[in-house]
């Protein structure tokens, strides 16, 4: 985090201090627990729903410093009790390159981990909106990001799964936080109204393509790069938008493999990666990735002339165009 946001000074400074609020929140009398918050803070993550709220705040004239900086700790501190809990349903091993939480400290102090950053969310939730539809919109948005890990947990090792299948499950999974940071970013700084809505479509168009080259990074690298994120992916059933695409082609290569679910060795997993890029599923899949990006382009274009649309344009432009 200490340098990605280095060419963009003010958002630096901004992103700071929300990490330095969560260090400041998560203290409590068990010393394992604030050992685990403290490490997944201090592990790397980028900290893009902060970054992507209060880059939609300066469409607005409330610039009240406080409340904004509790709003944006609030949605890293949610992001962050979302993964701590999916790394305990997939057995994680890893998270942002360092021994996962439930790996290092174990399953118990990952749970009361998770649970207790729910509770500092809703707590920063209620000192900066208390009386306000926010927080019903907080709650809806909860819902959803937990419907899409049910979505994707009741799918499966389905080989029949529709793409259609996918959206759904990603667009709450993932996409619904980064609309809530960008829906709210543009609200809570008193932009128009025809800001904020359109902040919402731009928030979770690039929360989509954002997954999607998540999952096109896991299936593009060479035999070499062939890492843990694929490999956990195909073990624990999760068929991404590149092997989805590649198998609706020819269902019947992938079968004997897939067929395996979570007793797959890793030549079946490798196999299954080079059938992915060999039938175009990397390709076809980064063509949609694509046109989610453009949809979020053409919403930040009709946004108002000013230095923050030159920089959404950049910073979506630079996130949407990762390499391993």
């Amino acid at each position: 985090m200490s340098s990605y946001w280095k060419t963009y000074p003010v958002l630096e400074k901004q992103v700071a201090l929300v990490k330095n609020l969560i260090e400041q929140r998560v203290q409590v009398r068990n010393p394992e627990i604030s050992q685990a918050v403290a490490q997944l803070a201090q592990a790397g993550g980028k900290y893009l729903r902060p970054a992507f709220f209060f880059l939609f705040t300066n469409f607005g004239p409330n610039q009240d410093e406080d409340r904004l900086t509790k709003i944006a700790a609030s949605l890293e501190i949610l992001h962050m009790a979302t993964l701590i809990h999916d790394d305990i349903i997939d057995d994680s091993p890893l998270r942002r390159g360092t021994v996962s939480i439930q790996a290092k400290f174990g399953k118990d102090i990952a749970v009361y981990t998770g649970d207790l950053l729910f509770t500092i969310f809703f707590d920063l939730t209620l000192e900066t909106m208390n009386g306000s539809h926010y927080m019903q919109i907080n709650a809806a948005a909860m819902k959803k990001i937990l419907l899409g890990e049910l979505d994707q947990m009741q799918l499966r090792y389905n080989q029949t799964q529709s793409i259609h299948d996918y959206l759904r499950s990603t667009s709450g999974k993932t996409a619904e936080l980064f609309r809530l940071a960008s829906l709210e970013g543009a609200y809570f700084s008193g932009a128009s109204p025809e800001v904020v809505r359109r902040a919402g479509r731009i928030g979770l168009n690039i929360g989509l393509a954002f997954q999607m080259l998540d999952d096109i990074l896991d299936y593009s690298a060479n035999q070499a790069d062939f890492n843990k994120p694929v490999i956990e992916d195909l073990n624990t059933g999760v068929y991404t938008l590149p092997l989805l695409l590649a198998l609706k082609k020819e269902p019947a290569a992938f079968k004997p493999y897939l067929d395996k679910q979570n007793q797959m060795e890793l030549e079946d997993m490798q196999a299954v990666a080079n059938l992915v890029r060999t039938l175009g599923g990397v390709d076809a899949a980064r063509e949609v990735a694509r046109k989610f990006t453009h949809k979020a382009l053409v919403d930040i274009e009709g946004l108002p002339k000013s230095q923050t649309k030159k920089q959404l344009t950049k910073l979506t432009n630079h996130l949407l165009k990762r390499k391993i």
